[in-house]
Order: C-alpha cells, then sequence, then structure tokens
C-alpha cells in the first residue's frame, strides 16, 4: 500500500471524520511548535522544563471532545451539513491554543468551557426532534426570558475585568454574559414570527410592526448597558433576516441610513462612540493613549508579514486584550497574512454553508433561523475583524469559536446546533424556496466584506507593514533586541564605541563613550531610537547586508532578524573626545569633515546625555531647557548671519557685482544694530570686511547679488537640502522669492540651517568649490568575517567656482596658521546671540585627500572662544 492509498484510507471522501482529522493534524504541528517556541527564541535548548506544555491539556480536551462529538452526531443527524462542525472544530481549535500561547490561566478556563459546550451539544442532541418545535412554540417565553436576564445586570450586574460596563452575572470565578444568548432569542424569535404571520399578513408594516417593538426593547437594553458591540450585531441580524423575508431592498437601504443616524449622534452626543470613532478614523494622533490598542494591533498585522513570526514566537501580548477583542491581530502575528486570510476564509465558508443550509431547509421557519445563525456568526465576526484592521469602529464584541469568553463560545455552540438541527432536515423539504434572490444577495455581500477585509489585511500586513515597523512605538523591535544581538559601532581606526553586551534573552546596549550620545543616539525598549541608532538600525539588527536564505530561514524558524553587523564609522575617537572635552559646560556643536569626501571625522553636540542612564534621567532630559536630546549639529536649526560672507564673496566675483566698500560697516535692522565681529584691517580691501564679518558690507554684497541670485546660491550650498545622511533630517523650504536681499547677506531673514549643512558648505570654500556628499557609516562587517565599503547616500555638487572658491579661501587665510577661516555672529527672532566658526585647509597646500573644513556653533556671544575650539579641532584633523 503506497502513502497515497494510506492517505485516501485514514481520510475517505466526503466524511466529516477526515475533516476533523485534518484539523487534528494541523493543531498538533500548531501545538509542537507553541512547546518549541521557548527553545527555538533563545536559540538554545537547556531542558524539556524550559518549554511550553500547558496547552497540551487543552489539545487533548478539544480531540477527546470532538471524536465524541462527531460520532455522536454522525449517529444521531446522518443528513446534516457534513462540514460545519469540522469548520467549527478549526476555529475553535485554532483559538484555544491561541490563547493558551496568551494567557495560560485563560486558556485552562477556555478549555473547561469548550469542554462545557460540545458536553452540552452531545446531550442536546437527545431531544434533537423535539428542539426546534419548543423554541418555535415558545418564541414570547425564550425572548422575555432573555430580557429579564439582560435587565438584571442592572441590579446584580458586574465585570470580571473590573474595567467597563457591568455586562456579566455570575460570581467566585463563574460568569455569564446574558447578552449574547439573548442573539440567537432574537433570532428564534424572528424566524418563528416571520414564519408564523407573513402567509397571514400583506404589506410590510403590519408584518414588522411586533418585531420593531422586540428589536427595540432589546437594543434599548444594550444601549442602556454600552454594550454597542452586540447592538451592531442585533441590528444588523435584524436587517438580513427582514431583508430575505420581504425581498424589499428599501430595508436595508433604511437600516443603513439609520445606522449612519445613530454614528453622528453617537458622535456628538455619548463619549464612548466620539472616542471609538476618532480613533476609528485617526488612531495616529494619540497612538499611546486612546488609540493605543488600534495602533498595537495594527503593528502586530506588519510584523506577521506574509507568511508570520511563528507560533509562539510573536509578541502578541504587546496589544491589549490580545486574547479576546484582539485574537485575530495574535493570530496574524504568528500566522502571517497567509494564516489570516485562512481564518477568514473559514469564518466565510461557515458563513455560506449556513445560507445554503437556509435554501435547503425544510420550511420558512428553518429556512430563518440558517440564515440568523449566519448573520450572527458574518456580522460578529467582520465586527470584530474590521475593528481589528480599522475597516470599522472598534466594537467590544468575541469572534465566534475563537476569542475567549465562555458565553459566547456556549452560544457559539448552541448556534452550531441550530444549522446541524435544520441541515438534518434538508431531504424532508415540505416546499421548494420561492424567493432565493434575496439569500443569494446576501452570500455575495458576505463575499465583498470578507474579500475587503482580506485586501486591508494585506496593506496592513505587506504595504504599510515596512513603514509600521520602524516606529518607535513598536515594542517588538526592542524585544527582538533582547534575543538577536545587535551590531557594533566602531570608529574608523576600529575602536567601540558601542556594543551589545549579556546573553540571549538579556541583551543589553552599551555605550562605551557617552559624551558621544547626542550623535550615536539610543536603541531602549521604551523610548525608541534616535541618532545612528535609528538611522543605520536595518545594518546594526540583521536585516540588511545579510544573505537572503539566511533572512528568510530566521524569519520562518526563529520568528527574528538575523544577528546584527558591525559598522565602522567615519568619526575618529580621539578627535571626537577633544572637541568634547572644548565644548564642555557650552551649548553648541561642531562638526569636522574630510573637505575631499565628506566624511564626517567629528561630530558633538553640547548639553549632552548619557544613552546608558536613560531609564533614571528621561524625565529630567525632556524637562531639561538645555535640550540634551537634541543633536544640535543635524538637528539644530540657526539663523547664519554674518557667517555667509565668503559664500556671498566668491558669489559676486562670479557675477562680476563686487560693489565698492560700503562706508558704514555697520547695518541697522529690526530695531537692532548690527557690528562686525572684530575691526578689519583695512576697510577698503572686500576680503577683510568679509573676515571681519562686518553686516553693512555684507547687505551690499546681498543688494548687488539680488534674491534671485541669493535664492540660486542658498540652493547650490545645500540650505534648501536636507543633508543625505542615514538619519532623519528635515529642511527649510526654499521660498518662491527673497524680498530684501540686503537682509538676507546679513542672516536677518527666515534661513535657518544646521551646522552640518554649514560645514558642507564650508567644505565647498575648501575644497575647489565642490560640496561632498556627507558620509559617516564607512564599512559594515559582512557575514563572512570580512568589511564591504558602503557608499555615500548622496552625490558631490558643484557649488562654487572652483578658481574663486580658491581665491576666497586664500583671501581669508589666517596670518598664522595654513588655513582660511571667518567668524560670524548671527541674532535669533528671540534675541539670542550665535557666534559661527568656519575655517578649512588651503587648497594649494593640501595633498590630495587630505582637505579638511571644521565649523563651530556656540549658542553664546563668544567668538574668541569659537576661534580657539575650532582652530584646535582644525589642526588636530590635519594632524598638527
Amino acid at each position: 500500500m503506497n502513502v497515497a492509498q494510506a492517505i485516501r484510507r485514514w481520510m475517505p471522501a466526503s466524511n466529516s471524520a477526515s475533516l476533523i482529522r485534518l484539523a487534528g493534524l494541523f493543531l498538533g504541528f500548531y501545538a509542537l511548535a507553541l512547546t518549541l517556541a521557548p527553545a527555538v527564541r533563545d536559540r538554545s535548548f537547556d531542558g524539556l522544563s524550559e518549554l511550553n506544555w500547558g496547552h497540551w491539556f487543552g489539545m487533548l480536551m478539544w480531540a477527546v471532545s470532538f471524536y465524541f462529538l462527531d460520532r455522536r452526531i454522525r449517529k444521531e443527524l446522518p443528513n446534516r451539513d457534513v462540514f460545519i462542525v469540522p469548520l467549527v472544530a478549526i476555529l475553535s481549535g485554532w483559538g484555544l491554543l491561541t490563547i493558551w500561547r496568551l494567557t495560560p490561566f485563560f486558556g485552562f478556563r477556555q478549555t473547561l468551557w469548550l469542554g462545557l459546550g460540545t458536553a452540552f451539544f452531545i446531550l442536546a442532541l437527545r431531544y434533537k426532534n423535539e428542539i426546534l418545535n419548543a423554541l418555535r412554540r415558545y418564541k414570547y417565553l425564550w425572548l422575555l426570558a432573555g430580557f429579564l436576564l439582560t435587565a438584571l445586570t442592572f441590579l446584580f450586574g458586574t465585570n470580571p475585568s473590573g474595567i467597563g460596563p457591568d455586562l456579566w452575572l455570575g460570581c467566585c470565578g463563574i460568569y455569564f454574559q446574558p447578552s449574547e444568548p439573548l442573539k440567537l432569542l432574537l433570532i428564534i424569535y424572528l424566524a418563528a414570527y416571520l414564519a408564523d404571520r407573513q402567509p397571514l399578513m400583506s404589506g410590510l408594516v403590519p408584518l414588522l410592526a411586533p418585531t420593531v417593538l422586540m428589536a427595540g426593547i432589546a437594543l434599548m437594553l444594550l444601549l442602556v448597558q454600552r454594550d454597542l458591540g452586540t447592538a451592531w450585531v442585533f441590528v444588523f441580524i435584524y436587517t438580513i433576516l427582514i431583508y430575505v423575508a420581504s425581498g424589499k431592498r428599501r430595508v436595508l437601504v433604511s437600516s443603513l441610513l439609520t445606522l449612519a443616524l445613530a454614528l453622528i449622534a453617537g458622535y456628538f452626543l455619548v463619549g464612548l462612540v466620539h472616542a471609538r470613532i476618532d480613533s476609528w478614523i485617526n488612531p495616529w494622533l494619540d497612538p499611546s493613549g486612546s488609540s493605543y490598542q488600534i495602533v498595537q494591533g495594527l503593528l502586530a498585522l506588519a510584523a506577521g508579514g506574509i507568511f508570520g513570526r511563528g507560533p509562539g514566537l510573536g509578541s502578541p501580548g504587546f496589544v491589549p486584550v490580545s486574547h479576546s477583542d484582539f485574537i485575530f491581530t495574535s493570530i496574524a502575528e504568528e500566522s502571517g497574512l497567509i494564516g489570516a486570510i485562512a481564518l477568514l476564509l473559514i469564518v466565510l465558508l461557515l458563513s455560506l454553508r449556513a445560507l445554503r443550509i437556509s435554501l435547503l431547509a425544510r420550511d420558512a421557519y428553518q429556512r430563518y433561523l440558517a440564515v440568523g445563525v449566519c448573520a450572527y456568526l458574518a456580522s460578529q465576526s467582520l465586527l470584530i475583524v474590521g475593528g481589528n484592521i480599522r475597516m470599522l469602529p472598534l466594537t467590544g464584541v468575541t469572534l465566534p469559536f475563537v476569542s475567549y469568553g465562555g458565553s459566547s463560545l456556549l452560544t457559539s455552540f448552541v448556534a452550531l446546533l441550530l444549522l446541524c438541527l435544520v441541515s438534518n432536515e434538508t431531504v424532508n423539504r415540505a416546499t421548494p424556496v420561492s424567493r432565493t434572490r434575496t439569500t443569494q444577495g446576501v452570500g455575495a455581500g458576505l463575499l465583498v466584506a470578507f474579500g475587503i477585509a482580506a485586501l486591508i489585511c494585506g496593506w496592513w500586513a505587506v504595504t504599510r507593514g515596512p513603514d509600521l515597523l520602524t516606529r518607535n512605538d513598536n515594542a517588538r523591535r526592542s524585544l527582538s533586541d533582547r534575543y538577536v544581538p545587535r551590531g557594533a559601532f566602531l570608529d574608523r581606526n576600529g575602536q567601540l564605541l558601542s556594543e551589545t553586551i549579556g546573553e540571549g534573552g538579556n541583551y543589553q546596549r552599551q555605550y562605551l563613550h557617552p559624551e558621544l550620545s547626542s550623535v550615536l543616539g539610543y536603541t531602549h525598549p521604551n523610548f525608541g531610537q534616535a541618532g545612528f541608532e535609528s538611522g543605520l538600525d536595518p545594518i546594526l539588527r540583521g536585516e540588511e547586508f545579510q544573505p537572503a536564505l539566511d533572512l528568510w530561514l530566521n524569519h520562518v524558524l526563529y520568528g527574528q532578524p538575523s544577528p546584527g553587523l558591525d559598522i565602522r564609522l567615519s568619526l575618529d575617537l580621539k578627535l571626537e573626545q577633544q572637541a568634547a572635552e572644548l565644548l564642555a559646560n557650552e551649548a553648541g556643536a561642531a562638526v569636522v569633515l574630510n573637505a575631499s569626501n565628506g566624511e564626517i571625522l567629528g561630530m558633538i553636540s553640547q548639553p549632552t546625555f548619557d544613552s546608558n542612564n536613560l531609564n533614571e534621567n528621561w524625565e529630567t532630559l525632556l524637562d531639561s531647557s538645555g535640550s540634551p536630546l537634541l543633536n544640535r549639529a543635524t538637528q539644530g536649526a540657526y539663523p547664519t548671519g554674518t557667517a555667509l560672507g565668503p559664500f556671498l564673496l566668491a558669489a559676486a566675483r562670479a557675477q562680476s557685482t563686487i560693489p565698492d566698500p560700503p562706508a558704514e560697516l555697520s547695518f541697522a535692522v529690526d530695531d537692532l544694530q548690527l557690528e562686525c565681529v572684530r575691526q578689519p584691517l583695512d576697510a577698503a580691501v572686500w576680503s577683510e570686511l568679509v573676515a571681519a564679518a562686518c553686516p553693512g558690507a555684507l547687505a551690499e554684497l546681498g543688494i548687488a547679488l539680488g534674491g534671485e541670485n541669493l535664492l540660486a546660491l542658498f540652493d547650490d550650498l545645500g540650505f534648501y537640502t536636507a543633508p543625505a545622511l542615514d538619519l532623519d533630517l528635515r529642511a527649510q523650504t526654499m521660498p518662491s522669492t527673497l524680498e530684501r536681499p540686503g537682509n538676507a547677506g546679513v542672516g536677518r531673514d527666515e534661513l535657518r540651517i544646521s551646522p552640518l549643512q554649514m560645514a558642507l558648505a564650508a567644505a565647498a570654500l575648501t575644497h575647489y568649490g565642490q560640496m561632498p556628499a556627507p558620509q559617516i557609516a564607512l564599512e559594515v562587517e559582512t557575514v563572512e568575517g570580512g568589511w564591504r565599503q558602503l557608499q555615500p547616500e548622496g552625490e558631490p555638487v558643484q557649488a562654487l567656482n572652483n578658481t574663486l572658491a580658491q581665491a576666497t579661501a586664500q583671501n581669508l587665510a589666517s596670518a598664522t596658521l595654513p588655513i582660511w577661516e571667518v567668524t560670524g555672529r548671527a541674532i535669533g527672532d528671540d534675541g539670542q546671540i550665535y557666534i559661527w566658526y568656519l575655517a578649512g585647509t588651503l587648497s594649494e597646500q593640501t595633498e590630495e585627500g587630505e582637505a579638511r573644513s571644521v565649523v563651530i556653533l556656540l549658542e553664546s556671544d563668544k567668538p574668541a572662544l569659537a576661534l580657539s575650539i575650532g582652530q584646535a579641532l582644525l589642526l588636530a584633523a590635519m594632524g598638527q
């Protein structure tokens, strides 16, 4: 006997037992994966005690329950629909294992409820011939009992979680939610009433009046309870049943209009509805507050991607109430888009089978009963899944057979019992169905609705997923960092700047030189990421420059990225330490560049912080007036002031628009009298006026150039472009005109730039007018152990005329050092004074590749200090 024959013998065709075996096979592998998940996550095996075993009790209960249920149902209901019980089996088993994986306590309770539900089903089969008739005969009594039980929650209601409305009855750990069976009782009442009265009444209004009254009472009870999700389900059930019974499309239209008006009224009158609609429309406005649950659910979908993280390897626990309201996103995170669509297909198939049963039902009563059960299962599933994926506003209903909840599970099994009983009697159908169009229309509507849900899942998992996963509030990234070593930062000479320490499951980031924290940034489980830890994160966390097979295997086997790769930065640790020491106790920034190729040799921002101590100092850092978390070198935005002089002079020479030196060296603007930084040695020489940063002279240059030429100059210098660096940087938008070029010449306009932008412009003056593309990541260590060179993200730009750039730099040459330099002063809108120091090597005295430039920015009026710091750093970078 070959394998194919063995499979056919084990799974005979059209047998519900074989389908349940298939479900058991899938769930068995799923349970095995959950058992091994701790060892897989840690990438080590320390013994059987470290594995997960509790869920096997649930698996055993599931197997025993459905074994006996299937045996009994085959005997008692031989003509039933053979697909619905297997579909329910896989739904309930998948949900049960997921609940065990999330919270074993609730998994144990759900296991008991599953056993109770199947036991009730088996016992009820003894009365299979009486159940449907008894429900029909005493429809008013059943519905009244449901109303009374629901009303009792006003007096004796409680909430097991301690949060939210009191919708449960019970005590001592056993609770029951009356609104769950009330859904089925309403279906039974409507099915019986419509079947009994429809042949006797003509016209829609006389037929519907009593049903509107009963449904209205149910809705009022639920609205007063604030059980809005169940109220939505009631409306959907009522609408579908009346539409199928009457065939009137206006029933659908009127129901939609009623829902729309109810939503609008609720938005303005009910705080809970207002909050949920706001969170639905734009959850990103308050991702850590009222929209936290929705945002985390979307992040779970994104984390799952196409194939999922693997059973037990995701982090669905980050989503509040993940075992109940958000169990769909829990499954999607660990089973991926494939699992999410499979789950939707199972629910859709179950709903469509219910519709098929209705078309084959024995009489109108059973037909409406099957349609009502379909409406209950489909609407509740679409409501909760739609709320999870932002297809609909969030409602607090459960996913039938899947979510945690004893009342919900028992009600779902009663619904399954009704479907089985109706389907078993299809062979005794009294009359053919006279109106199939409405039922087919409901089926088509369900196909469209579930299809839209699947497409939206794909949107979040695939299209938006990569962007969502980079959000700072995605704690899954930080959790992965605990299990997967992150790559280290090294300086250009191979000295460690930051590294990962500890063991798998407890990895931590350590920063060996805290003075670099503003530049390197941080990666933290609570506070997210910043700096180059954020910009170079894909490499550091093993998502880039890895063999494609390794990436895929790590994702499939471990649900984690590959071990991160080390990065060699262009920073020189000695230069960094010197800059930090020189800038100590000053607010400002320093940038040192290799002007030839754009490599950032030094970058310091003060005041700074210690990335190792964020837990202890976070609130203090946020409240500090010195803004230590800001990297002033890249994120600061400062007025240019009179530091623009060298660029204005080079541009004016290129345009041949050099005016005569002005008699007045100061400049009055905006009630301010701007003065030279120092007295010029010769007020008749333009280069000396620029070196002295005399605002009157620079204003004349600005006027001579004109607004159009100034805009072109600033654009060429990159003042309106964010530097192409591994950071999330912003630049000022280029204005259409400069109406006051004199003011722009002295930096008294709207232009604001960062020290890095000024340093790149200074590099153009140093290196033949060419502005280099900045670069800080030089090399990445490969998996094989070698080093791979990285290229700058941008391209060099010829910002200034080659000859005129050299001439201008030579005109600004220091009398004592082989460098050009200029010191400028800027005044902010609030009166704050800033000092710029720009300097660089002279091209005639510098070998190829050795050009250096430096920019210092001080948030104080200390030009002499800026000059001394800048000269010291530039000489150090030159090796002197």
